[in-house]
């Protein structure tokens, strides 16, 4: 099979030009062509009046090697490389406990995926509800201001990316192509097949809970099993070995191994393995708000007068700034035609992020505007920033009025220092509600300082992205974890503790879907290696 990259096709090209396009650069006749198969699909927007389309092909003829022959000095045609997974290890039967993972977000998931596939009949524990009964509870929060600690956005089956855009892309380097297993996987489960070769895939809120279920039904049925509400109250240690998890309700489950797969907002959990002496470091994150723009400025500026055409549907984008106070202003999770969202795990404190469906068709697009930090702005022990964390969450509590409201802001007047009154033209999606005011003191100054002198020079990147009415909705502060639980470069174990393989984002080796599901992959192998050598 070849590979042919690169071929350029106008917007409104026809199934047919994309036959003829192929037999054109590879110099073949209509007979030589047996089959041929999207790879990927990206598209050029730089100028905007002829946006074109960017293939590659996954092609079979009948004579792959005599093409390749008469066009070696083409380097965007060449051998299909193999995407397929291939697994590392197969359970041999001795083993004396299974391996306990714990949480159930996309690391966690595809971890028990890949040990259940191996056979390795994983326990997968989450500290929270099935996903549609923590659905219930999370729109209890939305609705009415009913928060439930151990069901939210945050916790729950599906972890936190349940309820977001559901992107499914990331820039990690992947030379195994488990990003590919990934994605297989979610289309077995459900999940559209254009998410194989899209640029940019994303699966949206709801259909991520039928994809979510029908994952945890594959596991079962390989011999994992699923103990929801368990959270996991301690990990039994012993010279430096896992003995065994101790969950809430006193319960002990003997173990050698475990993945720890919690998310970047077990908190307790983070205070639970410092007390124990596993090694854990503080990280940089970030700090910020939620901005809202119409969606239809968006897609504006960035198609012209393609905007609205359904190939490219709702458009996104990707804005940097580093101010003069040297802080880096990024954008991040930005969702197009989505909603802003309430994401506390904890009472009495406000947290955003946003989320999308799969349609994207939503009034506003949102994205987090937020400032590098790092552990320098919070000094003290290795969990300093989740006190850094609380602290600025709970000043959105009162700044919102103290009923899980958010603090809000229009742009034009957190530019200029002013208080906000009255709405514009853009109208907040955040549930339970917003209340206006003035946000320069929702989060550190020199984060203010740096957003102030932002949004400006994004407003020529993208015109229209600091208008007067654009809002702001604070505080988004769960951008990634705010620790490092360190593990070895080889066996994928703690630094110190031998049996426990820290994992995903709240270990401080993921950031999104894509990325947390890859590490899933990783640390399973690494577990089922340590398992078939007897360690």
């Amino acid at each position: 099979m070849l590979r042919l990259n690169e071929v350029k096709l106008p917007l409104d090209h026809a199934e047919a030009d994309i036959k003829a396009s192929i037999l054109v650069r590879l110099g073949i006749p209509e007979a030589m062509l047996v089959s041929y198969a999207i790879f990927k699909r990206s598209y050029d927007a730089r100028k905007k009046s002829a946006i074109v389309l960017i293939y590659a092909f996954d092609v079979v003829t009948t004579d792959d090697q005599a093409i390749l022959q008469r066009t070696h000095k083409d380097g965007h045609i060449g051998i299909t490389p193999d995407t397929g997974y291939h697994f590392v290890a197969h359970a041999s039967g001795t083993m004396k406990t299974r391996p306990v993972v714990i949480g159930t977000g996309p690391c966690g998931l595809f971890a028990g995926l890949i040990l259940a596939q191996m056979g390795f009949n994983p326990i997968i524990l989450e500290r929270g509800k099935m996903v549609r009964e923590r659905t219930k509870d999370t729109w209890g929060l939305w609705r009415k201001g009913e928060l439930n600690p151990e069901s939210n956005v945050q916790f729950g089956e599906g972890g936190a990316g349940t309820f977001s855009d559901g992107k499914l892309y990331s820039q990690i380097k992947d030379p195994k192509h488990l990003g590919r297993k990934v994605l297989t996987e979610f289309v077995k489960a459900g999940a559209p097949e254009e998410i194989m070769y899209v640029s940019k895939p994303h699966i949206g809120t709801f259909r991520l809970v039928k994809v979510v279920e029908q994952m945890r039904a594959t596991i079962e049925a390989l011999g994992g099993s699923f103990r929801f509400q368990s959270r996991v109250e301690d990990i039994e240690i012993e010279n430096g070995q896992v003995q065994g998890v101790v969950l809430a309700d006193g319960e002990r489950i003997e173990t050698r191994h475990v993945v720890l797969a919690i998310g970047h907002s077990a908190r307790d959990t983070f205070e639970m393995l410092h007390r124990r002496g596993v090694y854990v470091e503080a990280k940089p994150f970030s700090i910020g708000f939620r901005v809202e723009h119409p969606q239809s400025l968006i897609d504006k500026c960035r198609f012209g007068p393609n905007a609205g055409n359904p190939i490219l549907g709702a458009a996104d984008y990707k804005l940097v700034h580093h101010s003069s106070n040297g802080r880096a202003v990024y954008s991040f999770c930005m969702c197009p035609g989505g909603t802003v969202v309430a994401a506390t795990s904890e009472p009495g404190r406000v947290v955003t992020n946003g989320m999308s469906q799969y349609s994207r068709n939503e009034r506003n697009a949102n994205s987090a505007i937020v400032v590098g930090i790092t552990p320098a702005d919070y000094p003290g022990d290795p969990l300093a920033g989740i006190t850094f964390q609380r602290h600025w969450e709970s000043r959105a509590f009162e700044l919102g009025g103290g009923t899980y409201q958010a603090p809000a802001q229009l742009v034009g007047d957190f530019v200029a220092g002013k208080t906000s009154a009255e709405f514009g033209s853009v109208i907040p999606s955040y549930q339970p509600g917003v209340q206006l005011g003035n946000l320069s003191t929702a989060i550190p100054d020199y984060a203010t300082e740096a957003m102030r002198e932002a949004f400006p020079a994004f407003d020529r990147q993208i015109k229209g992205f600091a208008m007067h009415d654009a809002l702001l909705t604070g505080v988004e502060t769960r951008t990634s974890s705010p620790i490092r639980i360190k593990r070895n470069d080889d066996d994928m174990q703690s630094l110190n503790t031998k049996g426990l393989f820290p994992a995903g984002e709240g270990a401080g080796y993921a950031g999104g879907i894509l990325s947390a599901a890859v590490d899933g992959i990783r640390v399973a192998e690494a577990l089922a290696l340590s398992i078939n050598a007897g360690k």
